[in-house]
């Protein structure tokens, strides 16, 4: 019988699904970061718009990486915190222009493609490991950001 970590799921496939969810948290946190330049700096006739929409994003992201982390401590692991280890780890790099909208709605749909891609490998794992907890939030997390990902398309359309 496998070893069960204090919320009865198997330690080791834990572990695997701690680690993802790290790789995980560190791409919200340089797409957080991406996406506050961005609603920061944003120039011309999109401004008020864009700026707004930069926003939204970045408190819901926010609240994800908050979510990502706990839900790691509740596996029984530490979640990563430091910059350097984003930086290494994050599938999604900085941003380096951050004033051109359009250009910022690509970086941005780039970046949901990275993280949707990584939340369904993820779902993948936590299925396995009977996971419902992880589970769920990988769900609501897909579902919220495939309609973003068609809205922010249609808008550079």
């Amino acid at each position: 019988m496998a070893k069960l970590n204090s919320i009865g799921l198997d330690i080791q496939k834990s572990k695997v699904l701690a680690e993802k969810l790290n790789e995980l948290l560190a791409d919200y946190s340089i797409f957080y970061q991406n996406v506050r330049g961005y609603h920061w700096n944003i120039k011309g006739d999109k401004f008020f718009e864009l700026h707004d929409k930069f926003q939204e994003l970045y408190e819901d992201l926010f609240i994800k990486i908050d979510e990502v982390a706990e839900r790691i401590r509740t596996l029984g692991h530490t979640p990563n915190h430091k910059f350097s280890i984003y930086q290494k780890e994050a599938k999604i790099k900085e941003s380096s222009e951050v004033a051109d909208g359009i250009q910022d709605m690509k970086d941005t749909l780039e970046s949901f493609k990275i993280i949707i891609i990584l939340q369904r490998e993820i779902l993948e794992l936590s299925a396995d490991a009977e996971d419902e907890g992880t589970n769920a939030l990988m769900s609501d997390y897909i579902r919220e950001q495939e309609k973003l990902v068609w809205m922010y398309s249609a808008y550079l359309k």
